[in-house]
């Protein structure tokens, strides 16, 4: 009941910029889902948003992710909108294969390692593991969405469901709302770009 009445305060405590930024997000994250490339257009304005709300909140390595996060979305726009032959075919959806796999999940242990490591020694965070862990999962999968792989959504559903209490804890209720929606958006688009690849791939 606690935990209840703390989300509904927050809800109440929203600011319009922190709900115009879940409405930028939802509204990429269901663009991705659809492979449209308005998907970096409204995710470049929210995390650009983020970067602020985060930074004020003390989720430091959020902040960065953001950060991030605008430098991948312009790079996912031109790898996304670019034609890659003469048919000017675009870049299809993909899978990881083993080798990918194996690399993917090392950059995660890395960079979990390196932001653990900023946050607990040059900030005043108080939730330095739960921000580097979600924080790397993010980079992942941003980096994989940008290549058009169909294990990003893998990468955002395991983040999504981590960072919800995460957000709660920080007052940040508006936003732990907006990722529940994108939770289920993740499992959407996960089953959406399957379909696409098996198609494509039949």
């Amino acid at each position: 009941m606690d935990l209840l009445n703390q989300i509904y305060q927050n809800l109440l405590a929203t600011s319009w910029l922190e709900f115009l930024a879940v409405i930028l997000g939802i509204a990429s994250v269901w663009f991705a889902r659809k492979e449209s490339i308005w998907v970096y257009p409204t995710g470049i304005v929210n995390v650009l948003i983020y970067v602020y709300l985060c930074f004020y909140a003390k989720l430091y390595a959020d902040a960065g992710i953001n950060a991030f996060y605008f430098v991948m979305s312009v790079y996912g726009w031109y790898n996304w909108a670019r034609k890659i032959d003469a048919g000017k075919h675009h870049v299809p959806i993909t899978r990881l294969s083993k080798k990918g796999w194996i690399i993917q999940i090392t950059l995660l242990v890395v960079f979990f390692g390196i932001i653990f490591y900023v946050l607990r020694t040059f900030t005043d965070s108080d939730v330095p593991f739960a921000d580097a862990f979600t924080t790397a999962i993010f980079i992942v999968g941003m980096w994989q969405m940008a290549r058009k792989k169909v294990e990003n959504w893998i990468f955002w559903i395991v983040g999504d469901f981590l960072v919800i209490p995460l957000f709660i804890y920080k007052g940040l209720a508006f936003t732990s709302v907006q990722y529940i929606v994108f939770l289920v958006l993740a499992v959407m688009g996960y089953i959406e770009w399957n379909k696409k690849f098996k198609t494509a791939t039949a």
